[in-house]
């Protein structure tokens, strides 16, 4: 294992910005696996610490194939990961929002600049991300359909779910659009949670990654055969709202079968404690993501059944 950095930037005020990169095997530029580009990814930093940490001992044993080269950068954003915070401190913007980036530009454009310039030239692309409302997902791999994406590839990872979406005009300025338009072979994985570390998720998403790569030739790895995985289009989902504002006690836990009219949750009056709205699945499915904050607004988005 070789520990490289791959980003610095001067601070004015505070230690410099470092983004170091962990180096598997040599060679060719083979998959390059990232984690938190924003402050409260948690989640997505333990699991590329665990990669890391497999990586390694997979390494001491010779497993890493010869002429292959894995990257793993767990965090490109520990300034904010520092203090809490989800998006760059002095500003609020969104580094995975500024790929490609722009070496002259703002902050957050000179990191995704400086970053994208180490990692565009991967045959394959892993990131673990994170959506922009808080909430916990069944594992899955997703993939904008750009024009590049390979559904083959992306069943690979033996991951219950392949979500495909459209992009839209902001998603071209994210590091898994720029990947793709770059030839790289893209994918974001979600687990379970983000703020906080779900093990189970964690360990499915790293065991899914290890199959991958050696399904594809990077590693030997003789792991149990993984799942079929369902293809999905973002836009089958059945997405359900709340009408009411006040406490959220969800009654269902995500991979659930329910049927219509299945209480999902409830919204709970916060002064006076009755009942407010329950939440009903408006046709059979599975759920596949449910928000987790403990109170909801009205017309907010509470599941989505698949």
């Amino acid at each position: 294992m070789k520990r490289k950095m791959i980003f610095n930037m001067k601070s004015l005020y505070r230690d410099d910005l470092r983004v170091y990169g962990y180096e598997f095997g040599s060679g060719s530029p083979s998959a390059c696996i990232v984690g938190a580009t924003r402050g409260n990814e948690i989640q997505q930093v333990f699991i590329c610490s665990q990669l890391v940490k497999r990586l390694k001992e997979l390494e001491a044993q010779g497993a890493i194939n010869q002429g292959k080269r894995i990257m793993v950068i767990p965090t490109i954003n520990t300034f904010s990961m520092n203090i809490g915070k989800r998006f760059w401190p002095t500003d609020n913007t969104d580094i995975n929002r500024m790929f490609p980036g722009y070496n002259l530009g703002e902050t957050t454009q000179r990191i995704a600049a400086g970053v994208f310039e180490e990692i565009q030239n991967y045959e394959y692309g892993i990131q673990f991300a994170s959506n922009y409302i808080s909430g916990d997902f069944i594992p899955h791999v997703r993939m904008m359909k750009t024009g590049f994406e390979n559904v083959k590839l992306a069943e690979k990872f033996g991951l219950p779910y392949v979500v495909l979406r459209n992009p839209r005009p902001y998603d071209t300025t994210t590091l898994n659009y720029n990947w793709q338009i770059w030839e790289t072979n893209a994918f974001s994985v979600y687990t379970c949670d983000t703020e906080k570390i779900d093990m189970v998720s964690a360990m499915q998403a790293i065991e899914a990654v290890l199959v991958f790569l050696s399904k594809v030739g990077l590693l030997y790895y003789n792991a149990p055969e993984a799942g079929v995985s369902e293809v999905i289009d973002e836009s089958a989902l059945i997405t359900v709202k709340s009408q009411k504002a006040g406490i959220f006690i969800p009654r269902v836990d995500i991979s659930d079968r329910v049927e219509a009219g299945t209480v999902l949750a409830e919204i709970i009056n916060p002064y006076e404690g009755e009942i407010l709205e329950e939440i009903k699945a408006p046709q059979a499915g599975t759920v596949f993501f449910m928000q987790d904050n403990p109170m909801i607004l009205s017309h907010a988005v509470a599941f989505r059944l698949i």
